[in-house]
Protein backbone atom coordinates (compact mmCIF):
# COMPACT_ATOMS: atom_id res chain seq x y z
CA UNK A 1 0.00 0.00 0.00
CA UNK A 2 1.41 3.38 -1.03
CA UNK A 3 2.23 5.80 1.76
CA UNK A 4 0.27 9.02 1.98
CA UNK A 5 2.19 12.27 1.75
CA UNK A 6 2.29 14.08 5.08
CA UNK A 7 2.65 17.79 5.68
CA UNK A 8 3.17 18.92 9.27
CA UNK A 9 1.91 22.48 8.63
CA UNK A 10 -1.14 21.58 6.48
CA UNK A 11 -2.58 18.27 7.60
CA UNK A 12 -4.52 19.54 10.62
CA UNK A 13 -6.48 22.73 11.28
CA UNK A 14 -4.51 23.70 14.38
CA UNK A 15 -1.27 23.88 12.41
CA UNK A 16 -2.92 25.68 9.48
CA UNK A 17 -4.43 28.40 11.66
CA UNK A 18 -0.96 29.25 12.97
CA UNK A 19 0.17 30.16 9.44
CA UNK A 20 0.35 33.81 8.39
CA UNK A 21 -2.53 35.15 6.28
CA UNK A 22 -1.30 35.83 2.73
CA UNK A 23 -2.30 35.72 -0.93
CA UNK A 24 0.43 33.30 -1.97
CA UNK A 25 -0.64 29.76 -1.12
CA UNK A 26 1.33 27.30 0.96
CA UNK A 27 2.11 24.15 -1.00
CA UNK A 28 2.98 20.53 -0.40
CA UNK A 29 4.39 18.19 -3.06
CA UNK A 30 2.03 15.21 -3.08
CA UNK A 31 3.14 13.49 -6.30
CA UNK A 32 5.67 14.16 -9.07
CA UNK A 33 4.71 17.53 -10.58
CA UNK A 34 1.56 17.84 -8.44
CA UNK A 35 1.16 20.18 -5.47
CA UNK A 36 -1.64 20.59 -2.98
CA UNK A 37 -1.98 24.32 -2.32
CA UNK A 38 -3.56 25.94 0.74
CA UNK A 39 -4.37 29.63 0.90
CA UNK A 40 -4.56 31.08 4.42
CA UNK A 41 -7.40 33.62 4.59
CA UNK A 42 -8.92 35.71 7.35
CA UNK A 43 -11.84 33.28 7.17
CA UNK A 44 -11.66 29.62 6.14
CA UNK A 45 -8.73 28.69 3.92
CA UNK A 46 -9.09 27.14 0.49
CA UNK A 47 -7.60 24.05 -1.17
CA UNK A 48 -6.25 24.17 -4.73
CA UNK A 49 -4.29 21.87 -6.98
CA UNK A 50 -1.18 23.14 -8.76
CA UNK A 51 0.28 21.23 -11.69
CA UNK A 52 2.13 22.02 -14.92
CA UNK A 53 1.85 25.77 -14.40
CA UNK A 54 -1.87 25.99 -13.61
CA UNK A 55 -3.69 26.44 -10.31
CA UNK A 56 -7.31 25.37 -9.66
CA UNK A 57 -9.25 25.94 -6.44
CA UNK A 58 -11.71 23.18 -5.59
CA UNK A 59 -12.83 23.32 -1.93
CA UNK A 60 -12.76 25.08 1.43
CA UNK A 61 -10.53 23.73 4.17
CA UNK A 62 -12.11 22.44 7.38
CA UNK A 63 -10.63 25.32 9.37
CA UNK A 64 -13.90 26.36 11.04
CA UNK A 65 -16.46 23.70 10.12
CA UNK A 66 -16.55 19.95 9.75
CA UNK A 67 -15.65 18.46 6.38
CA UNK A 68 -18.37 17.03 4.12
CA UNK A 69 -16.05 15.63 1.45
CA UNK A 70 -17.44 17.94 -1.24
CA UNK A 71 -17.41 21.67 -0.57
CA UNK A 72 -15.41 21.40 2.67
CA UNK A 73 -12.46 18.98 2.88
CA UNK A 74 -9.82 17.77 5.27
CA UNK A 75 -6.18 17.70 4.21
CA UNK A 76 -6.40 14.01 3.33
CA UNK A 77 -9.56 14.43 1.30
CA UNK A 78 -8.05 17.41 -0.52
CA UNK A 79 -4.88 15.43 -1.24
CA UNK A 80 -6.80 12.69 -3.05
CA UNK A 81 -9.01 15.16 -4.93
CA UNK A 82 -5.94 17.12 -6.07
CA UNK A 83 -4.40 13.98 -7.53
CA UNK A 84 -7.61 13.08 -9.30
CA UNK A 85 -7.93 16.50 -10.86
CA UNK A 86 -4.29 16.73 -11.88
CA UNK A 87 -3.87 13.45 -13.65
CA UNK A 88 -6.44 10.68 -13.03
CA UNK A 89 -3.93 8.31 -14.61
CA UNK A 90 -4.06 10.07 -17.95
CA UNK A 91 -0.95 12.23 -17.81
CA UNK A 92 -2.96 15.21 -19.02
CA UNK A 93 -1.15 18.48 -18.28
CA UNK A 94 -4.07 20.75 -19.20
CA UNK A 95 -6.12 22.54 -16.58
CA UNK A 96 -9.41 20.75 -15.73
CA UNK A 97 -12.17 22.06 -17.93
CA UNK A 98 -14.76 24.35 -16.36
CA UNK A 99 -18.50 24.42 -16.96
CA UNK A 100 -18.16 27.66 -18.96
CA UNK A 101 -15.53 26.09 -21.23
CA UNK A 102 -17.75 23.04 -21.70
CA UNK A 103 -20.62 25.27 -22.85
CA UNK A 104 -18.32 27.00 -25.36
CA UNK A 105 -17.32 23.61 -26.77
CA UNK A 106 -20.97 22.54 -26.82
CA UNK A 107 -21.96 25.67 -28.75
CA UNK A 108 -19.21 25.05 -31.30
CA UNK A 109 -20.34 21.43 -31.66
CA UNK A 110 -23.95 22.51 -32.21
CA UNK A 111 -22.90 24.96 -34.90
CA UNK A 112 -20.77 22.32 -36.64
CA UNK A 113 -23.67 19.83 -36.65
CA UNK A 114 -26.27 22.37 -37.72
CA UNK A 115 -27.98 22.33 -34.32
CA UNK A 116 -29.51 25.18 -32.34
CA UNK A 117 -26.82 27.38 -30.76
CA UNK A 118 -29.67 28.87 -28.75
CA UNK A 119 -29.47 25.79 -26.50
CA UNK A 120 -26.04 26.98 -25.36
CA UNK A 121 -26.68 30.72 -25.27
CA UNK A 122 -29.87 30.27 -23.25
CA UNK A 123 -28.06 27.97 -20.82
CA UNK A 124 -25.51 30.66 -19.96
CA UNK A 125 -28.27 32.99 -18.81
CA UNK A 126 -29.33 30.55 -16.10
CA UNK A 127 -25.93 29.70 -14.61
CA UNK A 128 -24.26 31.67 -11.82
CA UNK A 129 -20.66 32.85 -12.26
CA UNK A 130 -19.62 30.45 -9.52
CA UNK A 131 -21.12 27.47 -11.33
CA UNK A 132 -19.69 28.55 -14.68
CA UNK A 133 -16.19 28.73 -13.20
CA UNK A 134 -16.36 25.38 -11.44
CA UNK A 135 -14.40 22.40 -12.75
CA UNK A 136 -16.72 19.76 -14.16
CA UNK A 137 -14.87 17.05 -12.25
CA UNK A 138 -16.01 18.72 -9.01
CA UNK A 139 -19.74 18.92 -9.78
CA UNK A 140 -21.97 16.98 -7.41
CA UNK A 141 -25.40 15.45 -7.87
CA UNK A 142 -26.90 17.57 -5.10
CA UNK A 143 -25.44 20.78 -6.52
CA UNK A 144 -26.97 20.19 -9.94
CA UNK A 145 -30.30 19.08 -8.53
CA UNK A 146 -30.49 22.19 -6.35
CA UNK A 147 -29.57 24.40 -9.32
CA UNK A 148 -32.43 23.10 -11.45
CA UNK A 149 -34.85 23.29 -8.52
CA UNK A 150 -33.82 26.94 -8.22
CA UNK A 151 -34.92 27.52 -11.82
CA UNK A 152 -38.42 26.31 -10.96
CA UNK A 153 -38.46 28.50 -7.84
CA UNK A 154 -37.72 31.46 -10.13
CA UNK A 155 -41.08 30.69 -11.75
CA UNK A 156 -39.75 28.75 -14.74
CA UNK A 157 -42.09 25.99 -15.79
CA UNK A 158 -40.88 22.44 -15.08
CA UNK A 159 -40.76 21.85 -18.84
CA UNK A 160 -38.47 24.86 -19.32
CA UNK A 161 -36.23 23.93 -16.38
CA UNK A 162 -35.97 20.38 -17.69
CA UNK A 163 -35.11 21.60 -21.19
CA UNK A 164 -32.33 23.85 -19.86
CA UNK A 165 -31.08 20.97 -17.72
CA UNK A 166 -30.89 18.72 -20.79
CA UNK A 167 -28.72 21.30 -22.52
CA UNK A 168 -26.34 21.32 -19.55
CA UNK A 169 -26.25 17.51 -19.53
CA UNK A 170 -25.34 17.50 -23.21
CA UNK A 171 -22.53 20.02 -22.66
CA UNK A 172 -21.12 18.07 -19.70
CA UNK A 173 -21.36 14.74 -21.52
CA UNK A 174 -19.44 16.17 -24.48
CA UNK A 175 -16.71 17.42 -22.14
CA UNK A 176 -16.49 14.03 -20.42
CA UNK A 177 -16.01 12.28 -23.77
CA UNK A 178 -13.08 14.56 -24.51
CA UNK A 179 -11.42 14.52 -21.06
CA UNK A 180 -11.07 11.14 -19.34
CA UNK A 181 -10.27 12.85 -16.04
CA UNK A 182 -13.96 13.65 -15.73
CA UNK A 183 -15.29 10.54 -14.00
CA UNK A 184 -18.34 11.95 -12.19
CA UNK A 185 -20.85 11.49 -15.00
CA UNK A 186 -23.37 10.08 -12.50
CA UNK A 187 -23.57 13.56 -10.97
CA UNK A 188 -25.53 14.99 -13.90
CA UNK A 189 -27.15 11.73 -14.99
CA UNK A 190 -28.82 11.47 -11.58
CA UNK A 191 -28.96 15.12 -10.56
CA UNK A 192 -30.64 16.23 -13.80
CA UNK A 193 -33.06 13.37 -14.35
CA UNK A 194 -36.24 14.35 -16.16
CA UNK A 195 -38.78 16.07 -13.91
CA UNK A 196 -42.05 14.10 -13.53
CA UNK A 197 -44.24 16.83 -15.05
CA UNK A 198 -41.71 18.30 -17.46
CA UNK A 199 -43.56 17.31 -20.64
CA UNK A 200 -47.01 18.59 -19.79
CA UNK A 201 -46.48 22.19 -20.90
CA UNK A 202 -44.91 21.37 -24.27
CA UNK A 203 -47.51 18.86 -25.47
CA UNK A 204 -49.92 21.56 -26.62
CA UNK A 205 -52.50 20.15 -29.03
CA UNK A 206 -54.08 22.89 -31.15
CA UNK A 207 -57.30 22.71 -33.20
CA UNK A 208 -57.02 22.91 -36.97
CA UNK A 209 -58.42 26.44 -37.23
CA UNK A 210 -55.80 27.74 -34.74
CA UNK A 211 -52.96 26.20 -36.73
CA UNK A 212 -54.36 27.79 -39.89
CA UNK A 213 -54.46 31.15 -38.12
CA UNK A 214 -50.86 30.76 -36.93
CA UNK A 215 -49.68 30.01 -40.46
CA UNK A 216 -51.63 32.94 -41.89
CA UNK A 217 -50.33 35.27 -39.16
CA UNK A 218 -46.76 34.18 -39.84
CA UNK A 219 -47.10 35.14 -43.49
CA UNK A 220 -48.12 38.56 -42.22
CA UNK A 221 -44.72 38.88 -40.53
CA UNK A 222 -42.63 37.88 -43.56
CA UNK A 223 -43.20 35.69 -46.61
CA UNK A 224 -40.18 33.43 -46.00
CA UNK A 225 -41.02 33.14 -42.31
CA UNK A 226 -44.62 32.25 -43.14
CA UNK A 227 -43.46 29.58 -45.59
CA UNK A 228 -41.18 28.10 -42.93
CA UNK A 229 -44.04 27.90 -40.41
CA UNK A 230 -46.32 26.35 -43.02
CA UNK A 231 -43.65 23.76 -43.81
CA UNK A 232 -43.29 22.89 -40.10
CA UNK A 233 -47.05 22.52 -39.78
CA UNK A 234 -47.59 20.43 -42.90
CA UNK A 235 -44.69 18.04 -42.34
CA UNK A 236 -44.47 17.99 -38.53
CA UNK A 237 -40.69 18.07 -38.87
CA UNK A 238 -38.27 19.51 -36.32
CA UNK A 239 -36.62 22.88 -36.90
CA UNK A 240 -33.21 21.22 -37.21
CA UNK A 241 -34.51 19.09 -40.08
CA UNK A 242 -36.07 21.84 -42.18
CA UNK A 243 -33.01 24.05 -41.84
CA UNK A 244 -30.96 21.28 -43.49
CA UNK A 245 -33.24 21.10 -46.53
CA UNK A 246 -31.78 22.10 -49.89
CA UNK A 247 -33.48 22.77 -53.26
CA UNK A 248 -32.36 19.31 -54.41
CA UNK A 249 -34.57 17.72 -51.72
CA UNK A 250 -37.73 18.98 -53.42
CA UNK A 251 -39.30 16.46 -55.79
CA UNK A 252 -42.11 18.59 -57.17
CA UNK A 253 -44.16 16.14 -59.20
CA UNK A 254 -47.25 17.96 -60.50
CA UNK A 255 -49.83 15.82 -58.69
CA UNK A 256 -47.81 14.06 -55.98
CA UNK A 257 -44.91 16.28 -54.83
CA UNK A 258 -42.75 15.31 -51.90
CA UNK A 259 -39.73 16.33 -49.88
CA UNK A 260 -36.71 14.19 -49.12
CA UNK A 261 -36.61 15.12 -45.43
CA UNK A 262 -33.30 14.57 -43.60
CA UNK A 263 -33.53 12.67 -40.33
CA UNK A 264 -32.46 14.38 -37.13
CA UNK A 265 -29.24 13.68 -35.27
CA UNK A 266 -31.03 12.72 -32.09
CA UNK A 267 -29.83 9.73 -30.08
CA UNK A 268 -26.68 7.73 -30.63
CA UNK A 269 -27.07 7.40 -34.39
CA UNK A 270 -25.69 10.65 -35.86
CA UNK A 271 -25.88 9.45 -39.48
CA UNK A 272 -28.32 11.49 -41.59
CA UNK A 273 -30.71 9.60 -43.84
CA UNK A 274 -33.44 10.97 -46.13
CA UNK A 275 -37.08 9.93 -46.08
CA UNK A 276 -39.74 10.99 -48.62
CA UNK A 277 -42.60 13.02 -47.16
CA UNK A 278 -45.68 13.86 -49.26
CA UNK A 279 -46.52 17.56 -49.42
CA UNK A 280 -49.32 19.53 -51.04
CA UNK A 281 -48.90 20.95 -54.56
CA UNK A 282 -49.43 24.44 -53.09
CA UNK A 283 -46.52 24.02 -50.65
CA UNK A 284 -44.33 22.49 -53.37
CA UNK A 285 -44.92 25.52 -55.62
CA UNK A 286 -44.05 27.93 -52.81
CA UNK A 287 -40.88 25.97 -51.96
CA UNK A 288 -39.79 26.00 -55.60
CA UNK A 289 -40.17 29.79 -55.62
CA UNK A 290 -38.15 29.93 -52.38
CA UNK A 291 -35.41 27.89 -54.08
CA UNK A 292 -35.07 30.36 -56.96
CA UNK A 293 -31.51 31.70 -57.13
CA UNK A 294 -30.18 29.17 -54.60
CA UNK A 295 -27.65 26.49 -55.50
CA UNK A 296 -28.98 22.93 -55.57
CA UNK A 297 -27.17 21.97 -52.36
CA UNK A 298 -27.35 25.32 -50.55
CA UNK A 299 -29.74 25.71 -47.58
CA UNK A 300 -33.33 26.27 -48.66
CA UNK A 301 -33.92 28.60 -45.68
CA UNK A 302 -31.59 31.01 -43.95
CA UNK A 303 -30.84 29.81 -40.42
CA UNK A 304 -32.93 31.30 -37.60
CA UNK A 305 -31.41 30.53 -34.20
CA UNK A 306 -34.38 31.54 -32.05
CA UNK A 307 -37.45 30.78 -34.08
CA UNK A 308 -39.70 30.80 -30.98
CA UNK A 309 -38.94 34.48 -30.33
CA UNK A 310 -40.04 35.44 -33.87
CA UNK A 311 -43.12 33.24 -33.52
CA UNK A 312 -44.21 34.80 -30.20
CA UNK A 313 -45.78 38.03 -31.66
CA UNK A 314 -48.04 35.88 -33.84
CA UNK A 315 -49.07 33.84 -30.79
CA UNK A 316 -49.77 36.99 -28.76
CA UNK A 317 -51.92 38.57 -31.49
CA UNK A 318 -54.09 35.45 -31.49
CA UNK A 319 -54.26 35.65 -27.66
CA UNK A 320 -52.79 32.19 -27.20
CA UNK A 321 -50.67 31.06 -24.26
CA UNK A 322 -46.89 31.40 -24.30
CA UNK A 323 -46.65 27.61 -24.19
CA UNK A 324 -47.57 27.67 -27.91
CA UNK A 325 -44.24 27.47 -29.73
CA UNK A 326 -43.29 26.24 -33.21
CA UNK A 327 -42.90 22.77 -31.66
CA UNK A 328 -46.67 22.72 -31.05
CA UNK A 329 -47.07 22.36 -34.83
CA UNK A 330 -45.26 19.02 -34.61
CA UNK A 331 -47.62 17.84 -31.87
CA UNK A 332 -50.59 18.91 -33.98
CA UNK A 333 -49.29 17.06 -37.04
CA UNK A 334 -48.77 13.83 -35.09
CA UNK A 335 -52.19 13.96 -33.40
CA UNK A 336 -53.98 14.87 -36.63
CA UNK A 337 -52.57 11.82 -38.42
CA UNK A 338 -53.46 9.56 -35.50
CA UNK A 339 -57.03 10.87 -35.41
CA UNK A 340 -57.28 10.24 -39.17
CA UNK A 341 -56.58 6.59 -38.45
CA UNK A 342 -53.04 6.27 -39.84
CA UNK A 343 -51.17 3.29 -38.35
CA UNK A 344 -48.89 4.28 -35.50
CA UNK A 345 -45.84 2.94 -37.30
CA UNK A 346 -46.55 5.16 -40.32
CA UNK A 347 -46.99 8.23 -38.12
CA UNK A 348 -43.73 7.46 -36.30
CA UNK A 349 -41.79 7.04 -39.56
CA UNK A 350 -43.28 10.23 -41.01
CA UNK A 351 -42.15 12.22 -37.95
CA UNK A 352 -38.71 10.62 -37.54
CA UNK A 353 -39.48 9.10 -34.15
CA UNK A 354 -40.28 5.68 -32.70
CA UNK A 355 -43.53 3.82 -32.12
CA UNK A 356 -42.62 3.69 -28.41
CA UNK A 357 -42.40 7.49 -28.21
CA UNK A 358 -45.71 7.91 -30.07
CA UNK A 359 -47.43 5.45 -27.73
CA UNK A 360 -45.89 7.08 -24.67
CA UNK A 361 -46.87 10.67 -25.50
CA UNK A 362 -49.95 10.35 -27.71
CA UNK A 363 -51.59 7.06 -26.71
CA UNK A 364 -55.02 8.62 -26.08
CA UNK A 365 -55.17 9.73 -29.72
CA UNK A 366 -54.36 6.34 -31.26
CA UNK A 367 -57.65 5.12 -32.76
CA UNK A 368 -56.51 3.49 -35.99
CA UNK A 369 -55.15 0.24 -34.56
CA UNK A 370 -55.12 -2.31 -37.42
CA UNK A 371 -56.35 -4.98 -34.97
CA UNK A 372 -59.49 -2.97 -34.12
CA UNK A 373 -61.68 -4.76 -36.67
CA UNK A 374 -60.58 -8.16 -35.39
CA UNK A 375 -61.22 -7.15 -31.79
CA UNK A 376 -64.63 -5.68 -32.64
CA UNK A 377 -65.71 -8.96 -34.20
CA UNK A 378 -65.32 -10.68 -30.83
CA UNK A 379 -67.69 -8.33 -28.98
CA UNK A 380 -70.89 -9.96 -27.72
CA UNK A 381 -74.25 -8.31 -28.47
CA UNK A 382 -76.13 -8.61 -25.18
CA UNK A 383 -79.40 -7.31 -26.71
CA UNK A 384 -79.80 -10.50 -28.76
CA UNK A 385 -81.21 -13.60 -27.03
CA UNK A 386 -78.51 -16.01 -25.96
CA UNK A 387 -79.14 -19.69 -26.70
CA UNK A 388 -77.58 -21.78 -23.94
CA UNK A 389 -78.18 -24.99 -25.84
CA UNK A 390 -76.18 -23.74 -28.81
CA UNK A 391 -73.43 -22.54 -26.50
CA UNK A 392 -73.13 -26.00 -24.98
Amino acid sequence: MARRTRSAFLENRTARLKLATRKKPYTALIAPGIFLAYRRNAGPGTWSVKAQGWLKRFALADDHEDANGESVMTYWQALEKAKTLARAGEGNSEQPISVAEAIEAYEADLEMRGGRKYNATQLRLHLSDALKGKAIALLTERELRDWRAGLVKKELKPSSADRIGRSLKAALALAARNDKRITNTASWQNGLKKLPDSEVARNVILPDHTVAALVSGSYGEDAAFGLLIELLAETGARESQVFRLTPSDLQDHLTAPRLMMPTSRKGKNRKIEYRPLPISPRLAKALRQQATGRAEHAPLFDKIWNLAALFRPVVERLELGLEVTPYALRHWSIVRQLLKGLPTRVVAAHHDTSVAMIEKNYSRYIIGDPTEALTRATLLDFEKPFNLAQAA
